[in-house]
């Protein structure tokens, strides 16, 4: 394994001696311990850890969705960890894309109108907004479910609207949560070839947080946790068909 495969590339966020704790009665449980980690631009990494490992603590940390209780997180360089919700709910806005196990689609809304959400908050025409989420929606292949509501829609069409949704504001970061965990093996596959095309071919840096060791055979870096703390960091060169 090469180590320094990625250190030309510039670090996106930075993890600093981050614990995250949590009181239960009067007892301290630390989620996650002495965290110091970096993203690289461009990287397609996997967050690996069994069930209780602190992946989704984690997760909401490197998706501005929670803060440390000690230590810092540096985006760009910023130290986000004092930062205020305002502050902190415009940069998730602009810089990240999310994509849930849950799908988190709103049931009311057709696949259309899920898509176009995330860009009511940003400066953007009502025309323009239409037209960007029909192309996105048309690129993962929905073009004609676009009227369609989440109950009418399959699994993986629903994360497939989600992944329109994600990447609507062109983040530079997708935070993928177990994305594949509600699909069946060819649905999941699937998405899995999504995710790996928009990192090799629109260079998105992806951050995969996943119990299953089969998907991380596909990505460049895992950062594989274990009771709350990194117990190994393995980085490789993958090759995209």
């Amino acid at each position: 394994m090469d180590k320094n495969i990625s250190h030309h590339k510039k670090v996106l966020l930075h993890f600093k001696d981050v614990w995250k704790t949590y009181l239960m009665g009067e007892q301290p449980l630390h989620v996650l311990k002495n965290i110091n980690v970096e993203i690289y631009q461009g990287d397609f990494t996997a967050i690996l850890g069994p069930s209780g490992s602190g992946k989704s603590t984690l997760m909401n940390l490197v998706g501005i969705l929670d803060v440390p209780s000690k230590g810092s997180i540096y985006l760009d360089g910023h130290d986000i960890s004092k930062l205020s919700e305002t502050e902190l709910a415009k940069i998730r806005g602009k810089k990240l894309g999310f994509i849930f196990q849950q799908f988190n689609l709103i049931p009311t809304l057709t696949a259309l109108e899920n898509v176009i959400l995330p860009t009511i908050f940003q400066n953007m025409s009502e025309p323009s907004r239409l037209e960007k989420s029909q192309k996105m929606l048309a690129k993962v292949g929905l073009a004609d479910r676009m009227h369609h509501k989440p109950t009418e829609l399959s699994g993986g069409q629903q994360q497939r609207v989600a992944i329109a949704r994600a990447l609507m504001n062109n983040p530079e970061i997708i935070l993928a949560d177990e994305p594949t965990g509600n699909l069946d093996s060819h649905s999941g596959r699937q998405i899995m070839e999504m995710l790996l095309n928009l990192h090799s071919q629109e260079h998105k840096t992806i951050i995969l947080v996943t119990h299953d060791t089969h998907l991380v055979q596909h990505v460049e870096r895992t950062i594989s946790l274990k009771d709350g703390e990194i117990v190994d960091i393995k980085t490789k060169q993958i090759t995209h068909k």
